[in-house]
């Protein structure tokens, strides 16, 4: 216990307070810029069980505020759980880690959140964040909501049965909104904002309920703004924490085609999976530059476009944001 001597020296934890981290699970969705802090808190505390989850790969643009990555990692598109864990590992190698490349849909949330105490939301959209806030209701798990652009950034922590959900205080998103990859962010903002997050997190976990902050809290720290609403009682017509309808739970199907926001990239959902050695073979005939590993594979279009194709199914057309050019390459290359 040296490793914690420190933290457990903090009377709120304690002795007793570590040894229930230790025996406690947690979920983080999204290892991007928050999902990079929250993941080295929980670690470097000594959660027992931390399941990582993200469907997309290091980039050189990742390295201004991802904290856990570095060149080597943008320079082999590894995934970016799968380096998430490797340096994890390194600094606590008592911690199990879990980490799993995967895009987070109707289909998998309920499998990803089975055996776990708390939800960590790491995502960067309102879709994602509206599918984890229903599952977690459905399931009774606490949800820790986080969000960063700009300069800007907002937390709250809700607790099935003791508090409203994110839809009572976000009821509806608007898709074209301000994100990271349109308007920026300074990573101090990302800091922040992941270590409001995992000191919720971290009362939740050591049963601290008095001390729960009951509020959701938004700032501006360019401009040096700080608000904070107090919780009042769930809504009760609410969907999800009211009515117990979970809507996005009850979607029939998520759309198979998006267009990712601000990235050039139009994304491809299939249910089967991807031979990726078989994929590379096919495709190097064609293509000006295939690079391969084992988690993805990179393609250098003659048009200009690149595909990107994951193990569970997804492709990405990037270099584009019309639907109709990126069905085009989609269909030309992978067939529709």
């Amino acid at each position: 216990m040296e490793r914690y001597s420190r933290q457990m020296l903090f009377q709120p934890i304690g002795e007793a307070g570590q040894k229930k981290l230790q025996q406690r699970a947690v979920c983080i969705i999204g290892m991007g810029a928050l999902g990079t802090v929250l993941a080295n808190h929980m670690v470097r505390a000594g959660v027992g069980f931390v399941r990582m989850v993200d469907r997309d790969y290091v980039e050189q643009s990742n390295l201004q505020r991802q904290m856990l990555y570095d060149e080597d990692d943008a320079s082999q598109s590894l995934p970016k759980v799968v380096a998430a864990e490797r340096k994890l590992g390194k600094i606590n190698s008592s911690v199990q880690l879990e980490s799993i490349v995967a895009d987070v849909s109707i289909h998998n949330v309920e499998a990803l959140l089975d055996g776990i105490d708390l939800v960590l939301d790491g995502t960067d959209n309102f879709q994602t964040r509206y599918l984890l806030n229903d599952a977690c209701w459905k399931q009774g798990i606490a949800f820790a909501y986080g969000g960063a652009v700009s300069s800007r950034g907002m937390s709250a922590m809700f607790i099935p049965g003791k508090t409203p959900c994110l839809r009572c205080f976000i009821q509806s998103a608007d898709s074209a909104g301000q994100t990271c990859d349109t308007v920026g962010v300074i990573a101090p903002v990302v800091d922040m904002v992941a270590s409001y997050q995992a000191v919720e997190a971290l009362k939740y976990l050591v049963d601290a309920a008095e001390q729960q902050r009951r509020s959701v809290v938004t700032f501006d720290i360019w401009h040096n703004h700080y608000y904070e609403m107090k919780f009042n009682k769930p809504r009760l017509n609410c969907p999800c924490c009211g009515t117990k309808q979970y809507p996005a739970l009850q979607e029939q199907e998520q759309d198979m085609i998006i267009t990712l926001c601000g990235r050039e990239t139009v994304q491809f959902t299939s249910h089967a999976s991807h031979d990726l050695s078989m994929w590379k073979e096919r495709l190097e005939g064609v293509a000006s530059a295939v690079r391969f590993n084992p988690y993805l594979l990179k393609v250098e279009l003659p048009e200009g476009e690149r595909l990107v194709l994951f193990a569970d199914g997804r492709v990405l057309v990037q270099g584009t944001e019309d639907l109709g050019r990126a069905k085009t390459i989609y269909a030309r290359y992978i067939g529709m």
